[in-house]
């Protein structure tokens, strides 16, 4: 399967771009090129057959801006470069392992609303995944984690002091390229994105220490947390194409909307929902509070709940008492309880979709609302 997996990236010129740069930084080549062929313990296997499932599903999608996003892949690659080579060849590492880009389908889709898509839209696309980029480099630091999505983190490979100096040397490059043209509504979107996104980080661990979330939390979390950047791409992408604040506003909201009901998504994987390869219960391996188990705990009798807390705080590295307290969030309704909460939350972003006029591009942004929450990776 590895042989196998290298001629598939050498016929599209893939592999060897992609070695030579790194070449220099290690000794064993195969370190590298083994966990973005083979997703590792616990993560299945990164096939052909995924890939091509995958782009058959976003194809339809995409194609009302199918040629902007071609032109945004070199945009977005110009956006990072540096006159420092090691700089260089980590976003050649980030590029080539990079997921599906769902968030500048949001701004492509956004902008296409209201009007054509022009270089401002290219360029609202582009901060938006740097931004993206870089809060994943620095949670990968803070969370002390070696992988994303099968791939090697930056930090696994660079250390922590480089990956932190490589998020930051992005948050710069973002917000230079749209100074450069002037796009200040652009830059108060995304810094206001940046400011949710940190709150909403920092509220957690806050919470986290004692457990202390309940349902009113969470959502600020999440909202704050997750939901924040799709907000922010949907906002950006309309602001390239309409001047309208009311507009914007209302893009910004049914992003807002998408974003938390993608986190409830997110949170029923923890129960076995999906075949993402996330171990089942991690989230309560991590003590991570999700809606499922909120739910089952705010609804348990005392004696109930610190049987749930004691396994949370004490035993939640035993596998056994981690699948117990799975099953019961199963059996009384916690998994129920999210899914309708997540479809809540997709009505509410529809009928704010449904306001606008028919177009094939708003067909393909109701087609991405239905993609990203039902999906099952």
């Amino acid at each position: 399967m590895y042989k196998e997996s290298v001629k598939v990236l050498r016929k599209i010129d893939w592999y060897e771009k992609f070695l030579s740069p790194l070449k220099k930084y290690f000794d064993n080549t195969k370190e590298i090129i083994m966990p973005i062929l083979f997703k590792t313990r616990n993560l299945h296997i990164f096939g052909v057959h995924k890939i091509a499932s995958m782009s058959l599903s976003l194809k339809e999608i995409k194609q009302p801006v199918e040629a902007d996003l071609k032109q945004f892949d070199q945009h977005f690659r110009n956006a990072m470069k540096s006159n420092v080579a090691l700089l260089d060849t980590i976003t050649y590492y980030i590029v080539h392992s990079k997921g599906k880009q769902i968030r500048p389908l949001f701004v492509f889709l956004s902008a296409k609303l209201f009007g054509d898509i022009n270089e401002a839209s290219q360029d609202a696309a582009a901060f938006i995944e740097i931004l993206h980029t870089a809060t994943l480099v620095h949670d990968d630091v803070v969370d002390e984690a070696n992988k994303r999505r099968g791939f090697f983190s930056i930090n696994a490979l660079w250390k922590n002091k480089v990956a932190v100096l490589v998020g930051d040397f992005l948050f710069a490059k973002g917000f230079l390229m749209a100074l450069e043209n002037d796009q200040f509504q652009l830059i108060k979107i995304v810094s206001n994105a940046i400011k949710e996104m940190s709150e909403g980080e920092v509220l957690q661990i806050e919470k986290a220490r004692k457990l202390d979330i309940n349902e009113e939390i969470y959502y600020d979390i999440i909202r704050q947390k997750t939901a924040s950047l799709i907000a922010a791409a949907c906002a950006a992408g309309a602001s390239t194409t309409t001047k309208d604040p009311e507009t914007i506003e209302k893009m910004r909201l049914f992003g807002e909307y998408i974003g938390i009901a993608f986190q409830i998504k997110d949170d029923l994987f923890d129960y076995g929902e999906s075949d993402i390869g996330k171990p089942t219960g991690i989230d309560i391996k991590e003590k991570k509070m999700t809606l499922p188990l909120i739910h089952v705990l705010h609804k348990a009798d005392r004696s109930k709940k610190r049987w749930i807390m004691n396994i949370i705080k004490k035993y939640n590295n035993d596998k056994k008492k981690v699948r117990e307290l799975v099953s019961y969030v199963k059996e009384n309704g916690g998994l129920s309880y999210a899914q309708d909460a997540l479809n809540d939350y997709r009505e509410r972003a529809l009928e704010i979709l449904m306001t606008l006029n028919p177009s094939p591009a708003r067909d393909s942004i109701e087609k991405l609302v239905a993609f990203v929450i039902s999906r099952n990776k």
